[in-house]
């Protein structure tokens, strides 16, 4: 295929790579993790700026109630009206290649084998922006946003043996979110953590049946009645031992535990997402493809606060900064949401 930028389609392209599936990503989305909002689009692009929006949160209705007995005045309460900051958060690359059509798929479909690549990458892009947003929320200061951090933590390394047990995931979501446990679907574990649940025959894995009417298993596990991704990208730590050669070292593997909705999606999109250009002259010729995107991702009752980013997006680093978010509150400060309603828990284990 000529891949000369004249005759070079953006819009095909970029639709062409949306098609391609990816496993691990369809599978976050089915489990509900990271819904989509579509609304959020033209929000950021009527709001000035269109880099950062504050969305409103509507508040239960609340009070006690009184005594109707016909001498008690009744008296009304309004709801309280909360509001959520969100961040556009904007990535590009590039990618030259000589002889581009030809070099790099050696005779397969150019199209096919580019719009592989480019999802996966950008795939891969999208799930380090949302661990860099989960180191974040576990780093926020400030007495009601350590109050969650803390009630959504299940440190167990220093429980027994440290190590990822049957009764482990049960108890963190319920000291999570007490009787909204039900609202956790997914977790996602490091390939050690989930070797040991392995071991103890706690894991079981789903099961498809192909073409030919053979039974496979999926590389998808369940614990506890949720989904369980495998993914050694989940963030580690190395414990140094108490003292030369005590040999209480070890690592410290988080899980994190997720529920429906807990983070809202909407790709918002740049004015060129794709797009080619070719100079005859460099190398005797080769071709530039451009990406650029501009994504959302909104985790349930929790604020970008926008306190300490340099530029109109912010890098991995920002999100990760604990000083950019904080609890969903109202227009005074002084209310914050019920934590509860948060369905995002971390496990730190030994293994």
């Amino acid at each position: 295929m000529n891949f000369d930028s004249k005759i070079f389609n953006p819009q095909a392209f970029g639709k062409y790579v949306d098609r391609i599936p990816n496993l691990k990503r369809n599978e976050l989305l089915k489990s509900g993790a990271v819904k989509e909002r579509a609304s959020l689009k033209s929000l950021f692009s009527e709001q000035t700026g269109s880099h950062y929006a504050v969305v409103p949160m509507h508040g239960l209705i609340d009070g006690e109630p009184l005594n109707y007995d016909g001498r008690t005045d009744i008296t009304a309460t309004a709801t309280t009206t909360f509001s959520q900051g969100m961040i556009v958060v904007g990535r590009a690359k590039g990618w030259v290649e000589q002889d581009f059509s030809t070099d790099i798929t050696g005779g397969v479909n150019f199209m096919d084998n580019v719009a592989q690549q480019v999802a996966e990458y950008w795939d891969t892009v999208d799930q380090d922006t949302l661990l860099a947003i989960l180191k974040g929320i576990f780093s926020m200061t400030g007495v009601k946003n350590t109050a969650f951090v803390s009630t959504h933590t299940a440190d167990i390394t220093d429980v027994a043996t440290g190590v990822f047990d049957v009764t482990t995931l049960n108890t963190a979501m319920q000291k999570a979110s007490g009787d909204n446990k039900k609202a956790f679907k997914i977790a996602l574990m490091h390939s050690a953590v989930a070797t040991n649940l392995e071991n103890l025959q706690l894991l079981s894995y789903l099961k498809y049946t192909d073409a030919n009417g053979v039974q496979r298993e999926l590389e998808i596990g369940t614990l506890n009645g949720r989904l369980v991704l495998i993914d050694d990208s989940m963030p580690t730590e190395e414990v140094a031992e108490s003292s030369a050669g005590a040999g209480d070292g070890y690592t410290a593997y988080t899980t994190y535990v997720l529920g429906d909705g807990a983070f809202e999606y909407c790709n918002v999109g740049a004015t060129v997402a794709y797009e080619m250009d070719r100079n005859p002259a460099v190398n005797g010729g080769q071709n530039t493809l451009y990406s650029r995107q501009r994504k959302v991702f909104a985790p349930k009752g929790i604020s970008f606060a926008n306190k300490s980013v340099a530029t109109l997006s912010p890098t991995n680093a920002e999100l990760a900064n604990g000083a950019n978010w904080e609890i969903v509150k109202d227009a005074s400060g002084t209310k914050t949401i019920d934590t509860k309603a948060i369905p995002i828990a971390r496990i730190i284990s030994k293994g």
